[in-house]
C-alpha cells in the first residue's frame, strides 16, 4: 500500500508538506509548482488517502462486508429549481434508492474539480457509487471509476465509457421533423443550445444533428437565419425569436423544432407578441413533455422522454453495479413518443 512517505520520497520534499496538500491546509503555504507535483504523484502512485478508501480497493476482490449506503449524485443544486426536466430525474432516482434503503448524498461539481476536495469526497463521505447529471471531466471520471461505479445521464455523458441511462435525442427529433413534414411544413426552424462550456457550439449536439438529419432525408435546405442558439436560456429563446420575426417578418420558417419545452415556450410568447398566429401561421413542437406544457397558450405539443424512468432506472442501475450484479458499463436508452397538442395540429394545404 502506497504511503505519504512514499509520495515525499519521489516528489522530494517531506512527509507533513505532502500531507498539508493532500489535506488542503492552508495554515502555510506550498507553491503551486509542488503541489502539482505532489497530486501527480498522488495519481501515478496510486495513493488511497484513509482506511475507508483503502476497504473500497480491498473489497474489490472479495464481497463487501461494511456497507454505507450511500450514493452521491453530481448535479447542478439549482438544476431541479430552475428546469422541471431534472426535478422528474432526481424524484426516480430518489425513490428508487428510498425503496431499497440507499441515501442520496448531494455533491457539487466544484467539490470534484478541487483536487483536495475531491480525494475527501470520493474517499471519507463513503459513498458507493456516483450518478453524474452536471459535467465534470473525463480526468475526474478515469480516477473516480477506479474506486467506485458510475453511472451518467443526459447529453454530457452519451459517448463516455461508463453506464449511461437515456433516451436517443437525435431520433426523436427527427420523428418531430418527419411529422412536421407529414403536416405539410416545408420551411422549417431549429431552436436549441451547444454543448460545451459556453453551450455555444450547437452543431456538436445530439437534437440538433437529429435534426440536420431528417432534413437531409427529408430532401428540405436547412436556412440558417432560422437556426436559433439559445445557449439553453428562455429569456434567449425569447429574445432570438423577437429578432428573427421582426428582422423579416415575411420569410419565416411555418414550422419550429424546439429542443426543449421551456424553449419553446418562450419562443411561442414572442410570436404571440408579434401577432403570429399558432400554428396557423408558425407551429412549435419542444422536448421533455414538461406540465406546464399542457397550460402553455396554445397547448405545446412534444416529445415525451420518460424522466421520471430515467432517473428510477439510473438508480435501479447504480445499485446493481454497487452489489455486483452488474460487471460491465451498460447503456440503456429509453422510449420516447409524441405528444401532439394544439401548437402543431392544423395540417398546411
Amino acid at each position: 500500500m502506497i504511503r505519504l512517505k512514499d509520495i515525499a520520497e519521489q516528489v522530494g520534499v517531506s512527509i507533513s508538506t505532502v500531507s498539508r496538500v493532500i489535506q488542503n491546509d492552508q495554515t502555510r503555504n506550498v507553491n503551486q509548482e509542488t503541489k502539482a507535483r505532489i497530486w501527480e504523484a498522488v495519481k501515478e502512485l496510486g495513493y488511497i488517502p484513509n482506511q475507508h478508501a483503502r476497504n473500497l480497493v480491498a473489497n474489490k476482490q472479495e464481497k463487501r462486508n461494511v456497507r454505507t449506503m450511500k450514493i452521491g449524485w453530481v448535479a447542478n443544486p439549482k438544476q431541479a429549481e430552475i428546469n422541471p426536466y431534472f426535478a422528474d430525474i432526481y424524484t426516480g432516482i430518489r425513490d428508487e434508492l428510498t425503496n431499497n434503503e440507499y441515501n442520496l448524498i448531494s455533491i457539487t461539481k466544484d467539490e470534484l474539480e478541487n483536487e483536495a476536495l475531491l480525494l475527501k469526497t470520493i474517499h471519507d463521505l463513503g459513498i458507493e457509487g456516483l450518478l453524474l447529471i452536471d459535467k465534470i471531466n473525463d480526468n475526474m471520471i478515469e480516477y473516480i471509476q477506479q474506486y467506485i461505479p458510475l453511472v451518467g445521464l443526459d447529453f454530457f455523458y452519451a459517448d463516455k465509457n461508463i453506464a449511461i441511462i437515456d433516451y436517443d435525442r437525435a431520433a426523436s427529433i427527427k420523428m418531430v421533423v418527419k411529422y412536421l413534414v407529414k403536416q405539410g411544413h416545408r420551411d422549417i426552424g431549429f431552436i436549441g443550445g451547444g454543448v460545451n462550456e459556453t453551450f455555444e457550439d450547437l452543431y456538436a449536439e445530439h437534437r440538433f444533428k437529429g435534426f440536420q438529419r431528417a432534413m437531409e432525408e427529408t430532401g428540405l435546405e436547412i436556412q440558417p437565419e432560422w437556426v436559433l442558439n439559445t445557449r439553453w436560456k428562455m429569456e434567449n429563446s425569447y429574445v432570438e425569436m423577437k429578432r428573427l420575426i421582426k428582422k423579416n417578418p415575411l420569410h419565416l420558417p411555418t414550422a419550429m423544432v424546439c429542443a426543449s419545452d421551456l424553449m419553446a415556450i418562450a419562443a411561442m410568447r414572442a410570436a404571440r407578441e408579434n401577432k403570429i398566429r399558432i400554428p396557423e401561421d408558425i407551429a412549435f413542437f419542444g422536448v421533455d413533455n414538461l406540465e406546464m406544457g399542457k397550460y402553455s397558450s396554445p397547448q405545446l405539443s412534444t416529445v415525451d422522454i420518460p424522466k421520471y424512468e430515467m432517473g428510477r432506472m439510473a438508480a435501479k442501475t447504480i445499485i446493481e453495479m454497487v452489489e455486483g450484479k452488474i460487471k460491465l458499463p451498460v447503456k440503456i436508452i429509453l422510449p420516447f413518443e409524441l405528444v401532439i397538442r394544439e401548437s402543431s395540429n392544423i395540417k398546411r394545404t
